[in-house]
Order: C-alpha cells, then sequence, then structure tokens
C-alpha cells in the first residue's frame, strides 16, 4: 500500500463480512484495512492502527456499535465513523444516528457505495487534519420536519462539505401537516442524503412549550454533541412552535458560542436579518433534501424548486459577489462565523436588511 493509502479499522463479529468488507476495500479501494472480530479491541486497535475511518457493524456480542461508538467519540471526537446493519427499520437508524455515527449503512450495500464513503469520509478527514482547523460540530434545531432544510438547507449542504459535522434536532413529527410515520421517514431520508445526524422527538405538534421538557431535550441533545454553531428559528414568526423552540434554544445553547436563526415561510415582517451565508454551489443539494418531504409537496408552495431559487436570490441582494443567499439573525457570535476554506459557508457582514416579502 501507497503511504497515502486510506486506513480503515473494520470491526464486525461476523469473521465471513470482515473479511469481504476487508477484501472490497483493500483491491477494489485501495485502502489499507485492519479487521476485528472482537468490539472490545477496538480502542487499543484505534491507538495503534490510527485509521482514517471505523466501519463497524451494530449487532455484536459483548459489546453493541452504538456502545463503541460512544467509546471512540470520546477518546477521539473527529474520527468519522461508518455504522452498518443488516436490520433496516427505522428504529434502528435513528439509533445509529443518534450515536453519532457519520454514515449508516444496510446490509447487503454495494461495493461502489461502501468504498464511496469510506473514501469520502477519509478524504474529509484528512483535509480537516492538514488545514490545522478543528472540525466545527453543527446543531440545527427545527419544530417539525422540514423546519431546518428550509432555513438553512444550503448552509448546512456546505457544513458538510466542508467536513464538518451535522445534527438535525427535530422537535415533533409534524402530526398536524400529516401522517407521523410519513414525516419521519422522510426526515431520515433527508437526515441521511445531507450526511446528518437525526434527533427526532415526539413533542405534541402546535403544543410545544418554550419551558420544560423542550429545554430538557434541547440540553440533553447540546451535552451529546457538544455543538460550536446552533442554527434554530426566530422569535419573529407567526408559528406558535416556531417561537417556543427559539426561545428553549436560546436557554439551553447559553455557552455554545454561535447561535444564529434562519428565517421560516412563517416568518414576519420583523425578521430582519444581518448575516447573509451564501449557498452557491449547494442550491441543487437544498433543494434535493427539501424534495424528500414528499408528504408536503402539494400543499405547500414554498416547496417548489423555483419558490426556493427566488428566496436565495432575493437575499443576495445583500450579499456582494453571490447569486444565492440564506439569511441569519445573530444572537450570539464570538467567531464572527467567519471560515478560511472556500468549501465552507461564507458569511458576509452588512447592515440589516429590509423586512421579509
Amino acid at each position: 500500500m501507497g503511504e497515502t493509502a486510506y486506513r480503515v479499522l473494520v470491526v464486525d463479529d461476523d469473521p465471513d463480512v470482515a473479511l469481504y468488507t476487508s477484501t472490497v476495500l483493500e483491491r477494489r479501494g485501495g485502502c489499507e484495512v485492519r479487521a476485528i472480530t472482537n468490539p472490545t479491541m477496538a480502542r487499543s486497535a484505534v491507538d495503534e492502527f490510527r485509521p482514517d475511518v471505523v466501519v463497524t457493524d451494530i449487532e455484536m456480542p459483548g459489546m453493541t456499535g452504538l456502545q463503541l461508538i460512544e467509546q471512540l467519540r470520546a477518546d477521539q471526537p473527529d474520527l468519522p465513523i461508518i455504522v452498518m446493519t443488516a436490520h433496516v427499520s427505522v428504529d434502528y437508524a435513528v439509533g445509529a444516528l443518534r450515536s453519532q455515527a457519520d454514515e449508516f449503512l444496510v446490509k447487503p450495500f454495494s461495493s461502489p457505495d461502501l468504498i464511496s464513503v469510506v473514501q469520502r469520509l477519509a478524504s474529509q478527514g484528512r483535509a480537516n487534519r492538514e488545514a490545522g482547523r478543528p472540525r466545527e460540530y453543527v446543531l440545527a434545531v427545527g419544530a417539525h420536519p422540514d423546519d431546518v432544510e428550509i432555513g438553512v438547507g444550503g448552509i448546512l449542504a456546505a457544513h458538510r462539505d466542508a467536513g464538518d459535522t451535522v445534527v438535525i434536532l427535530t422537535m415533533s413529527r409534524g402530526a398536524k401537516g400529516g401522517e407521523p410515520d410519513d414525516r419521519q421517514n422522510e426526515s431520515l431520508q433527508s437526515a441521511d442524503l445531507l450526511g446528518a445526524r437525526l434527533f427526532l422527538e415526539d413533542l405534541v405538534d402546535t403544543e410545544i412549550t418554550s419551558t420544560g421538557p423542550t429545554i430538557a431535550i434541547i440540553e440533553r441533545v447540546i451535552k451529546q454533541v457538544n455543538p460550536t454553531i446552533v442554527y434554530t428559528h426566530s422569535i419573529h414568526d407567526r408559528h406558535q412552535d416556531h417561537r417556543a423552540v427559539h426561545e428553549a434554544v436560546v436557554v439551553a445553547a447559553r455557552a455554545v458560542d454561535t447561535v444564529a436563526c434562519y428565517q421560516s415561510p412563517s416568518s414576519t415582517v420583523d425578521f430582519r436579518p444581518s448575516r447573509f451565508v451564501s449557498i452557491d454551489g449547494f442550491t441543487s443539494k437544498k433543494i434535493e433534501l427539501l424534495q424528500c418531504f414528499q408528504s408536503q409537496a402539494n400543499i405547500r408552495q414554498y416547496l417548489e424548486p423555483d419558490f426556493v431559487l427566488a428566496t436565495a436570490r432575493y437575499w443576495s441582494r445583500f450579499s456582494s459577489g453571490s447569486e444565492s443567499c440564506e439569511p441569519l439573525e445573530i444572537i450570539r457570535d464570538v467567531d464572527d462565523l467567519s471560515v478560511q476554506s472556500r468549501s465552507r459557508p461564507v458569511v458576509n457582514r452588512r447592515t440589516q436588511a429590509g423586512s421579509a416579502t
């Protein structure tokens, strides 16, 4: 193997699966692979082998893959981890995402899919280390499915493209706007397409409060994720759930350096952003994310691609040199949301814009 070959640690108690995965990555992916069948040996293997990526099964004797992820994250928070499982249930997908896996693969997966995911995560990890910059940990909080994608879908896509960790916290399953199971599956599909981890809660739609359980849920997720940036609803919004989530986030994220608020279709004329983040190159990804929410396609005009593009184009008038932007109201910004890499979201400072139309 050459010096630049990606190093991959495979953890699976089934020797045949471990061998198959290793063979694919070595022969077709050009990776240097070490496979172990005992998950309790994984931490020492990581210390010795120093992999670029860990690929682990979920169901293993002695220690589950989810427990292993928790241990590895405690040692190396930036280590990319891929979870693979034969179970296709939503509960397993949510469990893997909540346990901070970077990707989730369902067996049997294709060789090209495995290689593509491993190479992408390994490349991002190495680029971050070589650039000498820490990975950003981004938490986007919304009241209902698709809120986050509508408000900051382009920004989140830019974060993922830069190798940042993105976590979405959705406080309800949106029962008032459709079938909860459909909206849950759509949320999972969107998170998977984005490469984000998803926390999907089950507070009552239209009855979310700004205190008590709402704050407790957000604080629990913040404790697990330890975000450096939090995006959420604006207080300037007609929907009571949006306002409640905003107020709860302000309390729960009081120790987070950067907190910014995005625009919703129900934002009022008092929504006045002061930052405009270029999403040039990521509008197509935003549209792809929104197209995951097919249950809403015929009832919400603002999900249509033309509407999305027109909105992004409108906000670009407040940004020099960008064709598409997403607007933000800044609650707190220790680092000024500035970025070094061109692939990361670039925020342009301007005076406050006029009212949203």
